[in-house]
């Protein structure tokens, strides 16, 4: 089985799969930490090189505060809680997004979970957070700017100011949930990308799922606009 450079995934149907269990939506955030935890050890396993995925975009700032803020503190404590576990695993971790909105103790477990796996040299895994398709390239374009050399502008230079400037353009997007949309996700990045959606929420979302976006990866005819 061929393995995709680079995956990235947008982890879907966390409240819904809680609402229909009769739990509330913040259980269904703490279960979807759980199935992240779980499929990057299997993304690792099977060997894919490079995993991003889609924790809280730009627009989640829209939810209630007591969600918000509870997204907040998860994703504090998961850092810190998971911090040994992506040690041990060869992890290296990324955060991508804005961070001007973030408290400095998160600021701070971001940048010490970032020094810290930097030298690893397994799985890179692309945690989206406080990001937006949008905005990244708002943000690439103001570097750009700033370097005074609009007029030697093309794609190969706009995209070395991108987030994810050191790694390959997204092979497959994988959505869980149901839903058929993109959600102004690494908009640059899945140009050419594969794109699978499945109505599993994130939660029940297994390596066997992983595996069955893979293959259908892999019965795909990737053409980048030219003849077979």
């Amino acid at each position: 089985m061929d393995i995709p450079a680079h995956v990235a995934i947008i982890m879907d149907g966390n409240g819904r799969w809680a609402e229909d269990r009769g739990l509330i939506r913040q259980q269904g955030h703490k279960k979807g930490v759980d199935t992240l935890k779980n499929i990057t050890i299997s993304a690792s396993e099977i060997g894919l090189k490079s995993l991003t995925v889609y924790a809280f975009s730009t627009e989640n700032w829209n939810r209630p505060k007591k969600e918000v803020n509870f997204l907040m503190n998860l994703f504090k404590n998961t850092i810190r809680n998971e911090f040994d576990e992506l040690k041990k695993n060869n992890v290296k971790v990324k955060i991508i997004g804005r961070r001007d909105s973030f408290a400095k103790n998160l600021l701070r477990e971001i940048e010490h979970l970032e020094e810290s796996t930097k030298n690893n040299d397994g799985l890179i895994l692309n945690i989206a957070f406080n990001y937006g398709g949008r905005a990244e390239i708002v943000d690439a374009a103001k570097k750009i700017i700033k370097k005074e050399n609009i007029n030697k502008i093309n794609e190969e230079e706009f995209s070395k100011n991108l987030y994810l400037s050191d790694t390959p353009e997204v092979e497959l997007l994988i959505r869980t949930g149901g839903e058929k949309r993109l959600s102004n996700f690494l908009l640059w990045e899945l140009a050419y990308a594969e794109l699978y959606f499945c109505d599993t929420y994130w939660p029940d979302f297994s390596e066997d799922d992983l595996k069955a976006a893979i293959e259908d990866f892999n019965q795909r005819e990737r053409r980048f606009g030219s003849l077979k």
